[in-house]
């Protein structure tokens, strides 16, 4: 039972990563080019925003789980046909790569609902909603 309840907790959590990439694909005109990832305080030295918004966007396309072709992809992008450091790195290295990324997104997504939940917790009523206050006014 215990085997059933940890696959069953897999596929729940590839499906939240599938929406998580798609939420932060979907913010973004063309990702391809123009998505930002906020790295917070700690960004790394070794890859750069370029490679990252690559495997963010491969990640998305591919889905989650398919390392083999993210590498494949890597290795045959024109992008990174000079960058030996990303077209030599193994699945396994990408796949942390990855999982580090869904991560700061998964943070980044966190951080962008509070702030909408705050946005319409602050917001006036509508004037012609009916609040208790425009009521009590009326009666007088």
């Amino acid at each position: 039972m215990r085997r059933i309840e940890a696959g069953e907790a897999k596929i729940q959590r590839r499906i939240e990563i599938g929406h998580t990439l798609a939420t932060k694909v979907a913010r973004s005109k063309n990702p391809w080019l123009h998505m930002r990832i906020n790295y917070g305080a700690q960004k790394g030295k070794l890859y750069n925003e370029e490679e990252d918004r690559f495997l963010v966007c491969m990640t998305h396309q591919l889905g989650y789980g398919a390392w083999d072709d993210l590498r494949e992809e890597v290795r045959r992008c024109w992008l990174f046909r000079f960058d030996w450091f990303i077209k030599t790195r193994t699945t396994a290295e990408l796949q942390r790569r990855v999982d580090v990324l869904i991560r700061l997104i998964e943070k980044e997504n966190a951080e962008l609902e509070e702030q909408e939940s705050h946005a319409i917790k602050k917001r006036p009523p509508k004037s012609g909603s009916k609040t208790p206050s425009t009521v009590a006014a009326k009666r007088k």
